[in-house]
């Protein structure tokens, strides 16, 4: 079975390897991830970063394309709409297009569960694990998110948030962990209408249970729509260990010596204090901040800031300095939510043109944060598909350019989520490649 999972930002590949993920969704890129050796690919749509129009735009293209990608071909599929796993993006809007132009669904499934980033479900309750304390999502500060804000950790009456009272909370159905481990089955095969299905997970072992269900189901002529986080998607894949562990990933540079570049555009907490324990070491490195209330200002003042970023990096690449691009912490505020989308927009494409800028001879990059991420990969660097080569991190990608790429050839580049890892996260990576 082919997994095509239509990936919200670029981070929902962090618990597999060796595949391909499409930054393009022509129907011949996306017959390159059909007849690709590997069962699981991603398409890189970055819904998440758009507001509900473009968003929805983006889908139905993405979609319309597919199943004409798949018009010839005989092998089932498995679609999945891969989004954050502390229930941040357009639901139920991307999985109500995807079901309008694939059709037929006999359910669709929420399984927001991230064991690597400590987000467990029992219960149908949604937790994160924030030093070591179970916490409700609901009372985290990704429930507070300007764009995708939400109150409710139960999953069924998030639903009924999320669709606006479409689907009550009673109607929603709930898998629960002794559902799981005593088999699933039967509850499956009985799913129509596409119903919408709350499943918890626990451990690994939970989902390994229940993709083996989920899987013998469809072999019965069940069709099923997932909208998940990542680690669902091992159970599915199934790759098995990856070739290089992540501890020994710095033979993936380009050169020995050369020093890297890290960047940041995350700016949740976590990756502030990730920011600081890396700043805090110091050594080697040469801190670069982007002050993005000057985006506000006239073009011929972006284009200053540009030059004069662009040579404080190539200034510490050529002293053996690590350049740390970072931009300015402080939360501005904004009228409404198209203008914050579309300042995000405007800051992205500022960061973009630093990479396009970057010294040709760096030897890896960092980048931190799941919107900058997918950027860099498909416009400041321009590409059409990457191949995944594994987690540096426990939910941290490892990707690397093709060896025709025409500015960093062969580049490993990691793809660091903003809400992932724990406080020394980002000096652990920036340690393992150094």
């Amino acid at each position: 079975m082919k997994i095509i999972v239509l990936d919200d930002d670029p981070t929902g590949s962090q618990t597999v390897h060796s595949c391909l993920l499409l930054l393009r969704w022509d129907i011949e890129t996306l017959k390159l991830g059909l007849d690709d050796s590997c069962d699981i690919f991603f398409i890189l749509t970055n819904t998440r970063a758009l507001d509900p129009i473009e968003a929805k735009r983006v889908t139905q293209e993405v979609c319309h394309n597919l199943k004409l990608a798949l018009k010839d071909s005989k092998q089932d599929f498995l679609v999945v709409s891969r989004s954050d796993s502390t229930l941040r993006g357009h639901y139920p809007l991307e999985t109500d297009v995807i079901a309008s132009e694939l059709g037929g669904f006999d359910a669709h499934f929420l399984l927001p569960a991230f064991f690597e980033g400590g987000r467990i479900t029992r219960d149908s309750i949604h937790y994160l694990i924030v030093n070591g304390l179970e916490t409700p999502v609901d009372q985290t500060e990704f429930a507070k998110d300007s764009v995708f804000a939400y109150s409710h950790s139960y999953l069924p009456d998030y639903v009924e948030q999320k669709t606006k009272g479409q689907i009550k909370a009673q109607q929603v159905v709930r898998i629960l962990s002794e559902d799981i481990r005593k088999g699933s089955l039967n509850k499956l095969l009985q799913l129509s209408g596409n119903v919408a299905v709350v499943v918890d997970g626990e451990t690994q072992a939970d989902y390994d249970l229940f993709a083996r269900d989920l899987i013998a189901a469809t072999k019965e002529g069940k069709r099923f729509l997932l909208r998940s986080a990542a680690s669902i998607l091992t159970s599915l894949a199934n790759l098995g260990p990856q070739s290089i562990a992540s501890e020994k990933m710095a033979q993936y540079k380009r050169t020995k010596d050369s020093p890297g570049v890290v960047l940041v555009g995350s700016h949740v907490q976590k990756t502030t204090q990730q920011l600081e324990s890396l700043l805090q070491q110091g050594e080697d490195l040469s801190p670069i901040e982007v002050e993005v209330s000057l985006l506000k200002d006239p073009l011929e003042k972006r284009d200053e800031l540009l030059a004069e970023i662009l040579y404080k990096v190539h200034d510490a690449h050529q002293q053996g300095l690590t350049p740390v691009i970072y931009t300015s912490r402080g939360e501005l505020s904004f009228a409404d939510t198209q203008t914050r989308l579309a300042f995000g927009v405007r800051v992205s494409n500022f960061l973009m043109d630093i990479v396009q800028g970057l010294p040709s001879s760096i030897s890896y990059l960092i980048s931190k944060g799941g919107i900058t991420s997918n950027d860099v990969l498909s416009v400041g660097l321009n590409l059409r598909a990457v191949r995944l080569l594994g987690q540096i991190l426990p939910g941290c990608s490892l990707v690397s350019t093709p060896e025709d790429h025409p500015l960093f050839a062969n580049l490993p580049v990691v793809l660091f989520p903003g809400n992932v890892g724990d406080q020394d996260g980002l000096l652990t990576v920036y340690q393992r490649l150094k």
